[in-house]
């Protein structure tokens, strides 16, 4: 047994760092967001992009659109694409993009998972949230928006309403499935148009 005591010893360390770092630097590092969330500033009208997302023809991709942005010192941007599947847990699409003097991003956001080619999807997705933040290029927080969206078959097409964070108040971006798993179709997305 006393030749076996170090490697104990090691593994009873180990365990203890690993638990530490999890509850204690993991833990710290989700509460820094939340605060960090609570106390930034709002982004003025003026500055505001536009965003809207269309379903694809399957209702299983997101094509998130961001035009004209132009937060003061944003060099990046982080999306979060949440979401509830059919049985009631939450999931998510989370990202960021170095913006490096672009006004403008699109990007096909997967509602489900893909592994070596193969994709599962989620079923049951009826609603969600969006949320931006832009970032300076130390990381801190400039700005951020959040707004809801729903999701639903009407015929054979699927529809999106949500808020665009428009500059002149509120509107309401619906669309209607366009493309095909990131591909365009010839369909087009309705307009904007006022709430």
């Amino acid at each position: 047994m006393k030749k076996y005591l170090p490697i104990i010893l090691f593994v009873v360390g180990l365990l203890v760092v690993v638990g530490v770092y999890f509850f204690v630097i993991k833990g710290k590092s989700s509460a820094d967001v939340t605060s960090e969330d609570l106390t930034v500033a709002e982004i003025p009208v003026g500055e505001r992009p536009s965003a809207s997302l269309t379903p694809s023809m399957d209702g299983h991709w997101l094509k998130m659109k961001v035009l004209d942005i132009k937060v003061k010192g944003a060099e990046s941007m982080d999306y979060e694409l949440l979401y509830k599947i059919g049985d009631g847990r939450t999931q998510g699409v989370p990202g960021t993009i170095q913006l490096n003097g672009q006004t403008s991003i699109e990007r096909n956001l997967l509602m489900g998972s893909e592994s070596a080619g193969k994709f599962k999807y989620d079923d049951g997705v009826e609603s969600g949230t969006l949320t931006l933040r832009f970032r300076n290029s130390s990381g801190k927080l400039l700005g951020k928006l959040s707004t809801d969206w729903t999701l639903k078959l009407v015929g054979k097409n699927w529809e999106l309403t949500m808020n665009t964070f428009a500059k002149d108040g509120e509107s309401t971006f619906t669309s209607s499935s366009a493309f095909v798993d990131g591909k365009t179709t010839s369909k087009t997305p309705s307009s904007v148009s006022p709430d």
